[in-house]
């Protein structure tokens, strides 16, 4: 059995499955990861505990890498972040702090937002 599984543990991805020239080499050998478990009571282990304690084998291990590009980071450490020195001058409107929504907060029994509303357009059609 432990002759079994050393020739499992030394194996390759490559000799499993096609992988790219480009694949790093440790995603070709599976060996070099560990299990990112900690001794935890078995009382209170969970299913995710038990899964990040063992290692990946080859059947886990990707196939292809696709690195990323770089060079949205690599323009911004040479130019900087953009910085906005403006000064925003607009009032924020909210339905609740209006002038006329001030009346209507302080009577507790009418404070909704559909009886606010409707004696707001009364209120204006009485002032025409």
């Amino acid at each position: 059995m432990d002759g079994e599984e050393t020739g499992v543990q030394n194996m390759r991805t490559g000799d499993v499955y096609r992988v790219d020239r480009n694949l790093p080499k440790r995603f070709n050998h599976p060996d070099c990861f560990k299990g990112y478990g900690k001794k935890v009571h078995p009382l209170y282990r969970t299913t995710n505990q038990t899964y990040g304690s063992q290692k990946p084998t080859v059947h886990e291990m990707p196939t292809t890498f696709h690195g990323s590009r770089r060079t949205f980071s690599e323009d911004l450490l040479q130019t900087g972040m953009f910085r906005d020195n403006g000064f925003n001058t607009a009032l924020e409107r909210s339905g609740i702090t209006e002038p006329n929504a001030i009346a209507v907060f302080q009577d507790r029994i009418t404070f909704h937002l559909s009886d606010h509303i409707t004696k707001i357009n009364q209120t204006e059609s009485n002032v025409d």
